[in-house]
């Protein structure tokens, strides 16, 4: 795949972040705390799926692996498009091998209404841009997308509460299209990005190559990329 929604989002971060993924992962050091707020937000995100009632999803992952196969996913959602199936949860799409997994898909009057679900009290920017770049890949393969939702952790009885960010996320599909191209070329540049050090190392996330960059540790522990 070329820009995946992740790629897309920890680029726009800092570019060397987006490089060393892809060439450096071992370098990677993700803190405990921090991989299990991932794992919360994949379980809150498994429960979210039925906020709607039944659903049908479209994760496939490659023979004995937990490792997700992507074009097998692509197929299996085309089809489920073509029987108008309700909901539709981890739809994939892929254009000029850029890469998207929606959370939920819902049918609408308008098509369909997109919701990316967060284990967040609150709507943050970087939510909306996540949701944006989903928006840009499936309305360029043909899917129409009505409302656009950010599913955030509700209080109470109400443990799923989406918020309507359609207007917003819309707004973002010219900054992607101007962004997306670049990264894909920058992420294939043979040399390392000379970035220096500054905010972008910590927001809106701390980047899992912290210590690396500000020399806390030994390059020597990854030199052939993974």
């Amino acid at each position: 795949m070329a820009i995946t929604k992740t790629d897309f989002m920890r680029g726009m971060q800092c570019p060397k972040m987006l490089w060393l993924d892809k060439h450096r992962p071992g370098l990677k050091v993700i803190p405990p705390e921090v991989q299990a707020r991932l794992d919360a937000g994949n379980e809150f995100g498994d429960r979210a799926m039925a906020m709607f009632g039944p659903f049908e999803e479209m994760t496939v992952y490659r023979p004995g692996t937990t490792i997700p196969d992507k074009k097998a996913m692509v197929e299996k959602t085309k089809q489920h498009l073509l029987s108008r199936t309700e909901v539709i949860c981890e739809a994939a799409f892929v254009d000029y091998n850029n890469y998207c997994a929606i959370d939920i898909l819902r049918k609408s009057g308008a098509g369909y209404d997109l919701y990316e679900v967060k284990n967040s009290p609150e709507v943050a920017e970087q939510f909306i841009r996540d949701a944006g770049f989903q928006y840009y890949i499936a309305s360029r393969c043909g899917v129409r997308i009505g409302k656009i939702y950010i599913v955030i952790h509700g209080e109470g009885e109400e443990e799923f509460k989406p918020i309507d960010v359609t207007q917003r996320a819309k707004g973002l599909y010219t900054w992607i299209n101007e962004h997306i191209w670049d990264l894909n070329r920058r992420q294939k540049e043979p040399e390392e990005p000379a970035i220096e050090v500054g905010e972008q190392c910590s927001l809106p996330y701390e980047c899992w190559y912290y210590g690396y960059c500000h020399g806390t540790v030994n390059s020597s522990e990854s030199s052939m990329p993974e």
